[in-house]
This record gives structure tokens, C-alpha cells and sequence, in this order.
């Protein structure tokens, strides 16, 4: 058998290995980290062609529109890191999956798919290709969308949302938190640099803000029939729940953590030209999809629902 097989033998059903291939995995990671997406800078034409490739895959893959005839959530930001007060017209892109029974409460899957753009300046490399960071949790996003699609398993709603801006400050998933009740959202699932083995081993990852919901817990329990295990963020210095775009829910007291595996004290690729998808652990981010499908299942049908997060 298939060592990519092993951790969900006991799972309900094989279609998870069958639609969350190393395949498909690495077309969306080579694609959004190529050096065409000129390192997805917000406000560039770079991140334009990134937009317009998520959004051909949310149609391509059956999703909705949400709260609009389009998939794109435009809204304008005067950019403080320029000079002359940049006006920048900028887009989230976001898919729905409609809920089976509870239509009205929604599960957010998403990742930012924005990155540092160029340097302005030098020779050899220029471009930030972002392959890890965030290209790896796109990826994730855009086959979760496509799983659930086809498993037809959520009671609850699935809005699948590629966050822009996140490297100025969580600009698009803060404009986002504006714009929903967070009532209605039950979970906030953020995927971020899952391209590199874990600390903790192979069939690892680690979640941020652990200990301020139960959502962990839940993953946990889902996944005690896999040798995949999900683990506390093991790096508290650096704060990295409010670093990502998990935090702009989760001060609206959403059970909103991220999900990653990279080791942050030890990866020579982060915010450095060389994070390229050369470097990246295709079957790592492959496996970590799968067992956040498993590992979230029980939220997303509705048998569970993770306590509101503590800050």
C-alpha cells in the first residue's frame, strides 16, 4: 500500500487520497510561485494573474459567489508604507460552498496568497516566488474546495477565501472581518507555509493560539484514528497567532487558528528570494491537506462546534 495512503486507512471514505494528489498539489504551488506572479506584491499586476488563476479554479470547480456576482471582494487601501500615500484597489477572492441543512452558519478555509513582490534593485534573483509563503497554503485551500465539493459532507457553509495584503499587516482579512457577522461564522480554518517538515516529525503540524478555543482538541480527536498528530504552536516568542490572518477573526471572538508546519527558527527560505518551490516538501504539504480535511470534518458537518477563542 502506498505509504501516501497509511494515515487515513481508517478514514470514512478513500476520496480524500483520491482528489488531494501530489499532482494537483504541485501544479497550484508552481503555478502561483512562478515567476510571471512577479512574487504577487498587493497592488501589482502580479498578484492580478495570481486572482485570476484562484478565481478560474473556484469556477472551474463549481464554487458560488458570495454576497455578489463576483468572486472578488474589491475595496481600496492608501498604502502607509509609500511615499505618496498609494491608493491601491485590492481583492480578496472568495468562493461559497453552500451547507446541506445549517446554511446560515459558515466555516472560513483560507490562506493569503499576496507575498513581497520584487527587489527594486541588484543582480541574479530578484523575485520573492513566496512558494512557501504563501503559494504552499493556497494550494491547500484551493483542493479542500475541491474535496469538499465532491464529498457533498457540509451541513455547514464553506466560504473559501484567498486573503490579499497579509505581508502589510493583514490588510485584506481585516477589511473582510468588517464585512460579516461574526456570529454566523463558527470557525476560522488558516493555512500558512505548509511546505516544510514539521519540528515535530513527519505527519506533524502545529496550530496557533492552541490553548484559546477547543478547536485544537477537535482536530486532535478526529485525527486519533491517523499517525498524523497536530500539535501546539512550540514557538510562543513569536506570537504567531496575531501574525497571520487567522487574528483578524479571532478578535471578533471567532475560534479562528492556523494550521502550519514550517520551523520558523530554522528556515533559511523565509522572506528571502529563495523560497521557491524547488524547496518545498511536495508530500508534506500533501499530507497536511489531508489530514486538515480529516481533522476538521466534525465542524464542518456540524457534530461539532469549537468554543468562541479567548484572547
Amino acid at each position: 500500500m502506498k505509504k501516501t495512503l497509511l494515515i487515513f486507512i481508517l478514514a470514512p471514505s478513500f476520496l480524500v487520497a483520491q482528489t488531494i494528489s501530489e499532482k494537483f498539489v504541485k501544479q497550484h504551488i508552481y503555478t502561483l510561485s512562478n515567476d510571471s506572479m512577479q512574487g504577487r506584491k498587493a497592488g501589482t499586476e502580479g498578484i492580478e494573474k495570481a486572482a485570476k488563476y484562484i478565481e478560474s479554479e473556484f469556477k472551474r470547480i463549481g464554487l458560488k459567489s458570495f454576497n455578489s456576482d463576483s468572486f472578488r471582494q474589491e475595496f481600496r487601501f492608501i498604502n502607509p508604507r509609500s511615499s505618496n500615500s498609494e491608493l491601491l484597489t485590492l481583492s480578496n477572492v472568495i468562493g461559497l460552498l453552500e451547507g446541506s441543512e445549517m446554511k446560515n452558519e459558515y466555516v472560513i478555509i483560507s490562506a493569503h496568497y499576496d507575498h513581497l513582490g520584487k527587489k527594486d534593485v541588484g543582480d541574479g534573483d530578484l523575485i520573492f516566488n513566496g512558494a512557501n509563503d504563501n503559494a504552499s497554503g493556497v494550494a491547500a485551500v484551493l483542493m479542500l474546495a475541491e474535496y469538499f465539493k465532491k464529498a457533498k459532507i457540509n451541513k455547514r457553509s464553506l466560504l473559501f477565501v484567498a486573503f490579499t495584503a497579509e505581508e502589510m499587516g493583514l490588510v485584506g482579512s481585516n477589511y473582510f472581518g468588517k464585512t460579516i457577522s461574526p456570529d454566523s461564522i463558527i470557525a476560522g480554518i488558516n493555512i500558512e507555509m505548509i511546505g516544510k517538515e514539521s519540528p515535530f516529525g513527519p505527519n506533524s503540524a502545529w496550530l496557533t493560539g492552541f490553548e484559546r478555543s477547543n478547536f485544537g482538541t477537535i482536530i486532535q480527536k478526529n485525527l486519533s484514528g491517523s499517525n498524523y498528530k497536530l500539535h501546539p504552536d512550540p514557538y510562543k516568542n513569536y506570537r504567531l497567532f496575531f501574525r497571520s490572518d487567522n487574528a483578524s477573526l479571532a478578535r471578533l471572538g471567532i475560534p479562528a487558528h492556523t494550521f502550519s508546519t514550517s520551523p520558523m527558527d530554522k528556515d533559511l527560505d523565509y522572506h528571502k528570494v529563495t523560497d521557491e518551490a524547488r524547496t518545498l516538501n511536495i508530500e508534506t504539504i500533501t499530507q497536511t491537506i489531508k489530514a486538515i480535511a480529516i481533522g476538521t470534518e466534525s465542524i464542518i458537518t456540524g457534530e461539532d462546534t469549537p468554543t468562541r477563542v479567548k484572547l
